[in-house]
């Protein structure tokens, strides 16, 4: 006697539990079978639906709809298999088989149910042909439900995806990392240009003016050195100053020696087509600030004690190398430490030579900067560690303070110091106690500022209904 076999269904009204009533196989070979079953009078007679139980609302169909997707057995479906199953497991001790079409989710039904599961090439045929045909097997169901359903679930599947990973904004935070780091190069590249370009005209300004933004803004604001004659000395120094962050030394030279430059004589056509370039240098400048800010505004809501202790621009960076926040939180302070030294660390390990590297990307942060050089090594591996804490808090913790952050700048501060002094610095769990202190007040700061806008929304709103009342 063979085994009795169930099919479920997951159908984006509900669960679905099909008993099949023929014993024939449908394989790969069978084209002629299969064909025919595409015909809802020829299915039908192969199956009978033993029960069907609708989701109670689109939420809990986008919760279970996600277990499916990880390949978790949801509560919902393992209530609603425990009950529709439950009397023929008792009465067909091993005559019976529940046929499930995914693999990850056959497995967590035998474990956590233990029921005899089958997942193979006749279930999926049979599985694709319930899904054909489910709106005339499947009770209360009119025709365009389950399509309307399968839109409407999709669409907030999809939803929740995005919304999840928008919510860390680990995407904007790699894109804005990576534009930053190519802004520098074009801006730098471009500057060079316009030094080389009006290097011609007055070619003293560059030795005075090395920084190519500034440069060309300068340049842009002199324009022709016979022009500087009909301008007011003090407003083009004062000019000139506001340019170099306040330095009336440096904009008076600048005065005098475009006075006095040796410089060539442009063309009115060449000083157009030089204005153009250099407004758009001065442009892409000032574009390249504001990204800047972007990039700590958006590190310190999405990473601020991971921002705190190592800066925005190496947070942002081993972040981009990890491939996100979580990724880096699952990291091992081992791998963070050589972030970015992964063809030194290979090349080492081919070799067999030499001795791997002790830091990559973190590198060139101030800390190991200012540690001597025989004691990089164990400031990268110390800094390495706390950045692994830094970043599990952020990715981990809802709404994350930065106060961690700060408790840990100070430890890696204090350590730098005891290479140097010999002062031991204080352990790190008198460090946490003192952040898990000022967060318990930060909590009760959010808990009393939520408590007043829903008192000042309460008034607002019964201020509103008496005025309609009275109107």
């Amino acid at each position: 006697m063979s085994k009795v076999l169930y099919l479920l269904h997951e159908s984006p009204t509900g669960y679905g539990l099909f008993k099949v009533l023929r014993d024939e196989a449908i394989g790969a070979d069978a084209v002629p079978l299969q064909v025919g079953l595409q015909d809802f009078s020829v299915f039908a007679p192969w199956v009978r639906l033993v029960a069907f139980a609708p989701f109670e609302s689109p939420a809990n169909a986008l919760e279970d709809a996600v277990c499916i997707a990880e390949g978790l057995l949801s509560p919902f479906l393992a209530r609603v298999l425990a009950a529709a199953l439950a009397k023929t497991a008792a009465k067909r001790e091993g005559g019976w088989e529940l046929g499930v079409q995914d693999p990850k989710l056959a497995g967590a039904i035998h474990d956590q149910l233990k029921f005899p599961v089958v997942c193979n090439e006749g279930v999926g045929e049979l599985a694709r042909c319930l899904r054909l045909h489910a709106e005339r097997l499947l009770p209360e169901h009119a025709e365009g439900d389950v399509p309307r359903a399968q839109c409407g679930l999709g669409h907030a599947f999809s939803r929740n995806k995005v919304k999840f990973n928008v919510h860390r904004s680990d995407n904007m935070i790699i894109q804005a990392s990576a534009l930053a780091d190519h802004m520098d190069k074009g801006v730098n590249l471009l500057g060079m240009r316009v030094k080389e370009w009006y290097g011609w005209h007055f070619p003293e300004l560059a030795k005075e003016v090395p920084e190519p933004l500034k440069y060309a803004a300068i340049a842009l604001l002199i324009g022709s050195r016979g022009s500087l004659e009909e301008r007011d000395g003090a407003e083009a120094k004062a000019a000139f100053a506001e340019i170099l962050d306040g330095d009336e030394a440096l904009a008076a030279r600048v005065y005098e020696k475009a006075a006095t430059s040796m410089g060539g004589e442009m063309a009115e056509v060449d000083w157009e087509c030089f204005r153009t370039f250099a407004k758009r240098v001065v442009s892409l400048g000032a574009y390249r600030e504001g990204l800047a800010q972007y990039l700590v505004d958006k590190m310190m809501l999405v990473a601020p004690n991971l921002t705190q202790l190592i800066g925005q621009n190496i947070g942002a960076k081993l972040i981009a190398k990890a491939g996100s926040l979580t990724n880096l939180a699952k990291s091992p302070a081992s791998t963070i430490q050589i972030l970015g030294a992964e063809k030194a660390l290979f090349r080492a390990l081919k070799k067999r030579k030499g001795n791997t590297p002790k830091y990559g990307l973190i590198f060139h942060s101030s800390f190991i900067q200012r540690a001597t050089k025989e004691n990089r090594g164990k400031i990268s591996r110390y800094l390495a560690n706390k950045a692994a804490l830094a970043c599990r808090i952020d990715c981990f913790m809802e709404q994350p303070p930065a106060v961690f952050g700060e408790k840990l700048r100070e430890q890696v501060e204090a350590r730098v110091g005891f290479f140097d002094s010999g002062n031991k610095p204080p352990s790190n769990k008198a460090a946490m106690a003192e952040a898990l202190e000022q967060y318990q007040h930060i909590l009760q700061r959010r808990e009393r500022k939520q408590r007043r806008h829903s008192e000042d929304g309460a008034v607002e709103a019964a201020a509103k209904k008496q005025k309609k009342e009275t109107a």
